[in-house]
């Protein structure tokens, strides 16, 4: 709940107008990769855009 509330202010539209962004970088077939995906249905479910990216696409500056 508190990481909810957490992602709830940091995403909360700005005066200026801009959108905010979250990262979180996760390892596979850890136990954050399922806290990962709590997550995701949450902001999925909050309305929020939500988008995997793999590490090779970042590296390589395609998916960035």
């Amino acid at each position: 709940q508190e990481e909810a509330q957490r992602l709830g202010r940091l995403l909360r539209p700005k005066k200026s107008g801009q959108g905010a962004r979250f990262y979180a970088v996760v390892a596979r077939d850890t136990l954050d990769q399922d806290y990962a995906a709590h997550r995701q249905r949450f902001l999925a479910e909050q309305g929020y855009a939500y988008r995997i990216v793999d590490a090779d696409a970042v590296l390589s500056g395609d998916d960035i």
